[in-house]
């Protein structure tokens, strides 16, 4: 049995919030990724050997810190979907220098597809 998405728009809705944060990452405005998220989200991730845990607002501001990501390639990996339940793992090259893998749990809320937590690997 595949956990694969049926239902299109779905699918297509995961992908839109998703590229809300990627365009937020090029623009280097936390602003314009903050609709990717739920206001409870949360970020988990290693940063060399420092943890960087908790509120999502931390990634906004570093965000906006870091500035324009003009030279981002990103591609969304994978999409696994269930009812109101979905991962998604995103591949980023050249965010100002840097490779991430992102891995997003999402929910849709109120019918809107939200990242309700992102746990990243920053490669060496």
């Amino acid at each position: 049995m595949s956990n694969a998405p049926t239902n299109v728009s779905d699918y297509d809705a995961i992908a839109k919030t998703v590229q809300h944060y990627i365009d937020g990452a090029k623009s280097g405005r936390g602003a314009d990724m903050k609709p990717a998220f739920h206001e409870g989200a949360t970020i988990f991730g290693y940063v060399g050997t420092d943890l960087l845990a908790g509120p999502i607002q931390q990634l906004f501001d570093w965000n906006d810190q870091n500035g324009p990501a003009t030279g981002l390639q990103a591609r969304i990996a994978s999409i696994d979907m269930i009812g109101t339940v979905a991962t998604v793992r995103l591949e980023l090259e050249d965010w100002t220098g840097s490779r991430f893998t992102d891995l997003f749990t999402m929910l849709k809320v109120d019918g809107e597809w939200k990242i309700i937590n992102k746990v990243f690997h920053l490669h060496p």
